[in-house]
């Protein structure tokens, strides 16, 4: 029977899926994983990269991938070159380095531990829009943002281009996964809702608290994962005690007024840069450093947080204005650039503690928080 002739089978399906190119959302996914795998990456014209965090084995490389923050500390970009802390700086080293020698160079948290070797030699870098996707890259996938270039042995890269990184921002796939009454202790009336997206593995959650009133907007608050603050009752930020006062307002809401509230918990712990990175900037606060400079240290956004979701959220919840609690003038304009109206902005204020009062002067001072 010729190739014309020959009927379709079920491996035929298979073999198309498995010949058809990834899209960019995939392949994007596919360089978040490698990174926490410890897998080389290869990003455009780029030469191949290795996370120095996540790496294991014999590997060494004479050049690294960090940020402009971390080329300031090692005399290799001047301040204003700094001014975007998270922008990439290239550097050889005078002999090949070991991954210990690499991670210590990756982390400044580790600084008075490890005592920096040089000398090191910035070098320019002819990918720059692929040196930026690397470190956006370690960011998602939580580690810090440096990386051997063209690391010894290589290694099979896993390869995407630095366009790809739209797709993962993309919620299109955003979905509602699943639903179920829950009683809490400000309210037995309650209903989490769980959304999914097939480019993220964070599971975000909206809590709808009491009846949905269609001539009434919903009190809202945009609450980001804090596992030391929420769970833990940490005393270093105020996370706990407003997500304790946000639901009990909600309920209070409910109950008094015939209104309604909607609690959503983001899943991006410290302000978008993950657990690991967020403890390094607690032992950098420890230091002496608050946490904005502490973020810029490791190279890192002071706020990357992803208030878009947020309002995709509310999207999918039929939501299309409501009452913020909030001070972060930042989610106000967020949810409005994405076209949720927020008819109402209130002040969520709490007392300070002996050890908050620094962190909460800084996001007034300098993140621009509101006092009222």
């Amino acid at each position: 029977m010729g190739e014309a002739e020959r009927p379709y089978s079920a491996d035929d399906g298979v073999l198309a899926l498995s010949e058809a190119p990834p899209s960019p959302a995939r392949r994007a996914a596919q360089g978040v994983d490698a990174l926490r795998h410890g897998w080389p990456i290869r990003i455009g014209r780029a030469p191949p990269l290795l996370a120095a965090e996540t790496a294991s084995g014999d590997v060494r490389a004479d050049r690294m991938l960090i940020s402009h923050a971390r080329g300031v500390t090692l005399k290799l970009a001047n301040q204003s070159a700094a001014a975007v802390p998270e922008a990439p700086v290239a550097m050889r080293a005078a002999e090949p380095l070991l991954l210990a020698q690499a991670l210590a160079i990756a982390d400044p948290s580790a600084d008075l531990a490890n005592p920096l070797k040089g000398p090191f030699k910035a070098l320019s870098i002819d990918w720059a829009e692929e040196a930026q996707a690397a470190l956006e890259l370690a960011r998602i996938a939580g580690i810090l943002p440096a990386f051997l270039i063209e690391p010894e042995p290589e290694g099979e890269a896993v390869s995407l281009s630095a366009s790809d990184l739209a797709a993962w921002h993309n919620l299109d796939t955003l979905r509602i996964a699943a639903r179920a009454h829950l009683p809490i202790a400000a309210t037995d009336n309650a209903e989490i809702i769980a959304f999914r997206s097939a480019h993220d593995l964070r599971e975000h959650v909206a809590l709808v608290i009491g009846e949905r009133n269609a001539n009434r907007p919903p009190l809202v608050r945009v609450h980001s994962e804090c596992l030391t603050g929420d769970i833990l009752g940490s005393l270093k930020c105020d996370c706990g005690p407003q997500l304790d006062a946000a639901l009990h307002a909600m309920a209070s809401e409910a109950g008094a007024q015939n209104g309604w509230g909607i609690l959503l918990y983001l899943r991006q712990e410290g302000r978008g840069i993950g657990l690991i990175n967020k403890m390094r900037a607690y032992r950098l606060q420890d230091q002496g450093f608050d946490t904005v400079d502490a973020n810029n240290r490791l190279g890192l956004p002071d706020e990357s947080r992803d208030f878009p979701v947020a309002a995709r959220m509310l999207d999918l919840l039929g939501v299309s204005s409501v009452r913020l609690l909030t001070n972060n003038l930042a989610k106000v304009v967020a949810l409005e650039e994405c076209g949720i109206r927020v008819i109402e902005r209130i002040a969520h204020q709490l007392p300070a503690n002996p050890h908050n009062e620094r962190y909460l002067a800084t996001k007034r001072d300098r993140a621009g928080h509101l006092l009222t």
